[in-house]
């Protein structure tokens, strides 16, 4: 299943999308309509305030694979309708505005069926918003068409999608950078954000490289399952890593960076 993230005022919502249509994470919804730190809380004292939503919990919400950048996760997802009736029960301002923007997401899924360069264009336009310079936005949206091919080429090659894919993601990872995705981000003062979304071009383009030559490794191997992928996952993350190590040494600078975009934008942080 993919999983994108879309923004309601400057809050992410991660969806996946399942049975032909979009889930939403729920935690990410409560979170974006309350000002609460402790979503878990708030959904149990929720339920407890409506009966009749926790009677029929269970066939609202369904617990489904979530990709991070960290791995996959198991979470609460609930379909439109589904987040429809659970904002039911929250008592805030943005709940109308926030109904109104899940029409229009779900809306903008079916156009996307019919004409998928809108989901690109989209992309784009969200990371703009977001402060990111267009050469930043080029080499993100050149990374999401890399990792696209190499999991599709993992779907045919008999590698059983979530965990294992985030286990090989990792191995790549840890080749190309000496550190999985989940330590990666410990090292840049992530959480929940998306890693590649705080990288710089050339952790990037390394992210890349790993990606595309595991991919090509794969195809010219014919790796079939995920033992033979596992080897070729390792082996085209240390391609990057050995044009990483071989880059840093020739000008002095570590590729790796602790660098994020949590307080200032990418593209005010390029001019500096």
């Amino acid at each position: 299943m993919e999983t994108k993230l879309i923004v309601f005022k400057n809050k992410q919502i991660r969806r996946t999308f399942h049975n032909s249509e979009w889930w939403f994470v729920v935690e990410d919804v409560v979170l974006a309509l309350i000002d609460s730190k402790d979503p878990k809380q708030y959904i149990q004292r929720m339920k407890r305030r409506d009966p009749e939503l926790a009677k029929g919990w269970v066939q609202i919400v369904h617990t489904l694979s979530i990709e991070t950048s960290g791995g996959a996760q198991r979470m609460l997802c609930a379909n439109t309708e589904g987040i429809f009736r659970i904002i039911q029960s929250i008592p805030s301002p943005k709940a109308e505005p926030f109904k109104r923007w899940l029409a229009k997401v779900g809306y903008e899924r079916v156009q996307e069926i019919e004409d998928p360069e809108l989901a690109t264009q989209r992309t784009r336009e969200l990371y703009r918003a977001k402060g990111y310079s267009e050469a930043w936005i080029e080499k993100r949206m050149r990374g999401i068409a890399v990792r696209a091919e190499l999991t599709e080429e993992w779907k045919t090659r008999g590698v059983r999608g979530e965990p294992e894919y985030a286990i090989l993601t990792s191995e790549i990872s840890k080749a190309a950078f000496g550190m999985t995705p989940g330590e990666y981000k410990l090292f840049k003062g992530l959480q929940r954000e998306n890693l590649r979304d705080h990288m710089t071009d050339l952790e990037l383009i390394f992210s890349m490289l790993g990606e595309a030559a595991t991919t090509e490794i794969a195809r010219k191997q014919d790796a079939q399952g995920f033992r033979e992928n596992h080897t070729a996952a390792r082996k085209g993350g240390r391609i990057a890593g050995e044009a990483r190590e071989k880059l840093e040494g020739e000008t002095g600078t570590k590729v790796i960076s602790p660098e994020n975009y949590l307080i200032e934008p990418e593209n005010r942080k390029r001019l500096k």
